[in-house]
């Protein structure tokens, strides 16, 4: 009964923050699938407006998935649509899109952890270390991405140093460099700053215990840090990577807006087929971004989950150094044989000192 009272405050309590994320995020999303089984908006010389032209069904999804465009004149009919048509871009800029996702991800999650390391430990200007990391990602993206414009401009630093003349702005392969190059410095920081927060949440007396019992770094990184910050790590490689997948104005500003550039993302498309007036083919291709996205956090949030649980079992308020070499034992597994003899070896001090009590009480 109490459990029930409980549950219902509890319902009581968030449901003005779901009536709201509903009307936020619900409705829109609700919204644009509703339109992207519509017939795009065409113009009606007898009434001098657009109008809609009617259910359309899965045309606009064909239209993107498989690239063709229905036959004028004969409807339900598809062909390929000519070189040319937004749709022959879509296929490209997804998998541009993966690509970045996956590159700047990668390299922000090893930048990101070796700097939460280095500002986890004690020394002088800690304070401003951390400050100063911060700045790249607290400055807009637009402005990122003009100050990269300007530095992998043909007459700008980068070609200076280098001694070369790259075009970062017209060949491909340069292109998405420049690109992956500015975000991985705006965004690491944000991912050393999540990590930070798991990093020191680890007890002190784990590490010393560890060094006490002779494990080398290596051990300390693989058996007890990585295990212990794996749930802050996950989160902040959950949270990146549905940023990345979203990624829309850095390219667009840095190196082109058009459709077929060879850093054009998934999200350029959608707002390139809103400026042709295209309203429902571009409301599809926001609900295939939204399936997509959703996917990725599915399979991601699964995997975080599985994790917490697991790391749940851990004793939640260790009293000894002994338990806490115990639980790092217990993430790194059986074959963590630093931490495990830590456990061993304080679990003994700890014996030894119950003893001796007894035997000055008695």
């Amino acid at each position: 009964m109490q459990r029930a009272k409980q549950s219902r405050a509890a319902m009581l309590l968030i449901a003005p923050a779901m009536i709201v994320l509903a009307i936020v995020i619900g409705y829109p999303i609700v919204r644009a699938i509703y339109l992207s089984f519509q017939s795009n908006m065409a113009f009606n010389p007898t009434t001098g407006f657009f109008e809609e032209g009617g259910f359309a069904g899965l045309r606009h999804y064909v239209y993107w998935l498989t690239q063709s465009c229905e036959q004028p004149g004969n409807p339900g009919v598809y062909v390929d649509c000519a070189p040319g048509v937004l749709s022959t871009d879509f296929w490209p800029a997804v998998r541009i899109t993966f690509f970045f996702a996956i590159v700047t991800v990668t390299l922000e999650t090893l930048l990101g952890f070796w700097m939460a390391t280095v500002m986890n430990k004690e020394f002088a200007g800690r304070a401003l270390l951390r400050a100063a990391v911060l700045v790249p990602w607290a400055i807009p993206t637009a402005v990122t991405a003009k100050l990269w414009q300007f530095i992998f401009a043909p007459q700008g630093i980068i070609n200076a140093l280098l001694g070369t003349q790259i075009a970062w702005t017209t060949d491909p392969w340069a292109a998405r460099t420049a690109v992956i190059i500015a975000d991985v410095w705006k965004t690491t920081p944000f991912m050393a700053l999540l990590i930070l927060a798991g990093l020191q949440m680890i007890p002190q007396d784990v590490y010393e215990a560890a060094r006490v019992d002779g494990a080398n770094r290596w051990q300390i990184l693989t058996k007890i840090t990585l295990p212990l910050v794996k749930p802050a790590l996950m989160v902040a490689v959950l949270f990146r990577t549905l940023d990345a997948l979203r990624m829309y104005d850095l390219p667009l500003i840095m190196i082109s807006s058009s459709s077929n550039s060879p850093t054009a993302t998934i999200s350029m498309l959608v707002v390139e087929d809103m400026r042709q007036n295209n309203f429902n083919s571009a409301s599809a291709l926001s609900t295939l971004i939204f399936l997509m996205i959703f996917a990725v956090a599915f399979i991601m949030i699964r995997f975080l989950g599985a994790d917490v649980r697991a790391t749940s079992r851990l004793p939640a308020t260790p009293t000894s150094r002994g338990k806490k070499g115990q639980a790092a034992a217990t993430v790194g597994g059986s074959a963590a044989p630093a931490a495990s003899a830590v456990a061993d070896h304080s679990s003994a001090a700890n014996k030894t000192t119950s003893s001796t009590t007894t035997v000055q009480g008695s």
